[in-house]
């Protein structure tokens, strides 16, 4: 029973882990190739998509950090998780009485404010979690890849020949199912942060996290065209909504392949190596995308997904494991978050609808750019953090 019972805990632990990851990412599975089109739908044009979907990624920036500081200050994760899940999911529902451009854009900006602050908080979790515990978080997270593939293809199916309306209501169950699953989420907490000063104050004195911060920035901003305007240009070109469903499916089946061999990935290369991996195969990856539509040429690239977001970001969740101390976590994950995934995808899918509608697939030579100077401010992290 002293074997037995450990390693059922730990078992027990990985599924309700898993089926977070799962319910969370197939909501973005159908959520990022195929809301464009909800909103192109319903008359927006691509300028103001790329200021709607900026706003939402953006306002990551304010909220995630705050409710992170709520959560170090507490100790807490799951219950947070669980209230702002259901913010989301009363937000989400207000789409179905949404009118024109200003309504759409106020509604957006309210469902991000709850939706940004569960991955962090989630992240956090899982990593507290796999400390106690001794979990693979490659082996968790990838049960995320699989329920983003199994909703963009499922989506892709359901919505060919059908109205676009039908989005909204796969979305919305999706944002359901993840309600459920933050409930079952194990209760894993820290001591609350014994300090006066700003949790987020203390992480952002140190320097090399900053630069962390910056160098994730550029190679996760640079997918900010493919985010935004992948499934419109696809579709612009000839592309059924199922061939766009297995293009998306694709990049992520290999990014579940890099997680499964993500315990021993980090422990041959390192957080830092990694990154600089992800960097580089962003050069080549949008380079190529923006110099063809082929059918071939798409299926190649797709792969390189494995690495520019699937290594980066496996080296960032350990960076940060490493780099900050674990009654810190909840913070530092929501500055990822938000200075990563808020500000600078933001502020690239901002730039990407201009450069969209001027130059269509020319503008990923500028995502390529992105992930050059990347790469470089990566090499120099390498060279300045001693784990």
């Amino acid at each position: 029973m002293t074997i037995a019972g450990p390693a059922a805990a730990k078992t027990a632990s990985a599924i309700r882990l898993a089926l977070f990851y799962a319910a969370f990412f197939a909501v973005v599975g159908v959520h990022m190739p195929f809301w464009p089109v909800w909103l192109a739908s319903r008359g927006i044009g691509a300028t103001e998509i790329g200021v709607i979907l900026a706003a939402t990624v953006s306002v990551k920036v304010v909220s995630a950090p705050m409710m992170a500081h709520v959560a170090d200050r507490w100790g807490e994760r799951r219950r947070l998780m669980i209230a702002f899940a259901a913010g989301a999911l009363a937000g989400f529902a207000l789409f179905s009485v949404a009118g024109g451009f200003w309504s759409i854009l106020a509604i957006s900006i309210l469902f991000s404010v709850f939706w940004s602050a569960i991955m962090p908080l989630g992240e956090s979790l899982t990593m507290l979690t796999v400390r106690a515990q001794g979990l693979d978080y490659g082996r968790v997270r990838l049960w995320g890849s699989l329920g983003f593939i199994g909703a963009a293809v499922g989506a892709g199916r359901i919505l060919a020949g059908r109205p676009e309306d039908i989005v909204f209501w796969i979305v919305l169950g999706g944002v359901a199912l993840t309600l459920a699953a933050c409930a079952g989420l194990p209760d894993t907490r820290t001591a609350p942060a014994g300090t006066a000063r700003l949790p987020i104050g203390l992480v952002l004195r140190n320097r090399t996290f900053v630069l962390f911060l910056a160098t994730v920035a550029l190679i996760q901003g640079s997918h900010s065209v493919y985010y935004a305007f992948g499934t419109l240009h696809w579709r612009a070109v000839g592309y059924s909504d199922a061939v766009i469903g297995w293009l998306w499916a694709e990049g992520v089946i290999a990014e579940i392949i890099l997680f499964a061999f993500g315990g021993a990935l980090v422990r041959r290369l390192g957080p830092a190596n990694l990154i600089i991996l992800g960097g580089l195969a962003g050069i080549v990856r949008w380079w190529a995308t923006g110099l063809s539509d082929a059918l071939p040429v798409l299926v190649a690239v797709q792969v390189l997904h494995a690495f520019t977001f699937g290594a980066t970001h496996l080296g960032a969740i350990y960076f940060i494991a490493r780099a900050v101390p674990p009654a810190l976590s909840a913070t530092a994950q929501s500055l990822y978050s938000a200075a990563v995934m808020g500000l600078g995808l933001g502020l690239a899918i901002l730039a990407s609808g201009g450069l969209y509608a001027a130059f269509g697939g020319r503008a990923y030579f500028a995502m390529a750019a992105l992930g050059a100077l990347g790469s470089v401010l990566a090499v120099i992290l390498a060279r300045r953090w001693q784990p």
